[in-house]
């Protein structure tokens, strides 16, 4: 099959005429690392497998499009399904999409001698762009998936790349230390992010974002261990770390009380239903308003639309209405959770953004990350 041109027109759509990745994107053939791959089915009920070798015209277009592509569900590798296959739960892991790795790259800010740790291997894409530009003999890759950090490095050595793998939990042990950090993973802020930190020489930068934000953090890390940095201006929604072979399950039973249950408190919503996951700002500024909160959402008929919020400490809340009706909204719980969503609408609206977005950012080595913009101050994890 011939890659390179659809290669080199990626390579054209996600980065510019003078950038240094440019070369790197044409020559590092994609579909190698993704040769097997999920799709939810057109109903959403679960993923179907589609498998390069047998449909090369849709598996060239499928990995030389500026996509995610699903590599694995729940616990079910697209590499170990049979033809036919169906998955059901969360995806686990994925190849990102080539924008965004380069974007990732870019914010880590890489320079030749410079060793690098890419958390979060998935496919391997952003190890073969980092091991082109600056050699392999300075990249590090590390999952918490044996399979993922086997079939990368399998794949890599087929390409003539030999970058070093770690199969290890990043929230509990990081080996080694790297004068630079970037992560596909959404990292816990708190005693998680600790391994981490700890891993990034003083005078290291990092770029990653926040687990359930969509908010990239880049920093510089002090002699005193803190990191000193910043919230960039473009964002990125990414997987959290998992520690096993899926994530924990989510908070079911609330989310299924939530979508049927009569709350303590009823009320007449001010904002329209919302699809929060997918309203990044808003998602990101409810995880630091009200750390944990797992969201929900649906459409039926394009007509009635259902958000949820539940949160482990038992709070829940159903907010429902037509298209963009005032929602009728149930709460239950010690903390009303659509309360502390409007407010945080309400201050969009009545100042036209919300201060997240170029907000400075200290982490101290316990993890803590701590936000300031203006006269705003928040911080998001807690010392353990």
């Amino acid at each position: 099959m011939d890659w390179h041109g659809p290669a080199e027109r990626l390579a054209d759509q996600v980065t510019d005429p003078d950038s240094r990745w440019l070369s790197t994107v044409t020559h590092v053939p994609r579909h190698e690392l993704v040769p097997r791959w999920w799709e939810r089915d057109a109903d959403g009920s679960g993923w179907a497998l589609h498998d390069g070798s047998s449909d090369p015209v849709a598996w060239m277009r499928a990995a030389y499009s500026d996509r995610s592509l699903i590599t694995r569900v729940g616990t079910l590798h697209a590499d170990h399904a049979r033809i036919g296959d169906r998955a059901h739960g969360r995806p686990t892991s994925s190849a990102t999409m080539p924008s965004l790795v380069v974007r990732m790259l870019r914010h880590g800010r890489l320079g030749d001698g410079l060793s690098v740790l890419d958390l979060g291997t998935g496919s391997g894409g952003l190890t073969a762009y980092a091991a082109r530009r600056i050699g392999d003999q300075h990249v590090t890759s590390l999952d918490v998936d044996p399979h993922l950090t086997r079939a990368a490095g399998d794949r890599l050595a087929q390409l003539g790349i030999f970058p070093h793998f770690v199969t290890a939990d990043a929230t509990h042990h990081v080996p080694g230390t790297y004068e630079r950090i970037v992560s596909t993973v959404g990292l816990p802020a708190g005693p998680g992010l600790r391994p981490v930190l700890a891993a990034l020489a003083p005078g290291g930068r990092i770029a990653t974002t926040l687990g359930r934000t969509c908010l990239i953090v880049t920093g510089w890390k002090q002699i005193n261990g803190d990191v000193v940095g910043r919230v960039e201006s473009d964002m990125a929604g990414f997987m959290v770390t998992r520690s096993g072979d899926d994530y924990p399950p989510e908070l079911t039973e609330l989310l299924t009380a939530a979508r049927s249950a009569e709350g303590e408190e009823v009320s007449a919503g001010r904002y329209p239903v919302v699809d929060v996951a997918n309203a990044w700002e808003l998602r990101s500024m409810l995880e630091i308003a009200v750390p944990g909160v797992e969201v929900a959402y649906e459409e039926v008929d394009d007509q009635t639309r259902t958000a949820c919020l539940v949160h482990p400490d038992g709070s829940w809340a159903r907010a429902s209405a037509e298209w963009t009706d005032p929602p009728e909204v149930h709460q239950s719980g010690p903390q009303k959770l659509w309360t502390a969503l409007e407010r945080i609408r309400n201050r969009l609206n009545v100042e036209g953004s919300l201060p997240l977005l170029g907000a400075q950012v200290r982490i101290t080595p316990d993890g803590v990350c701590r936000f300031s913009r203006g006269g705003w101050s928040a911080s998001l994890g807690n010392a353990g």
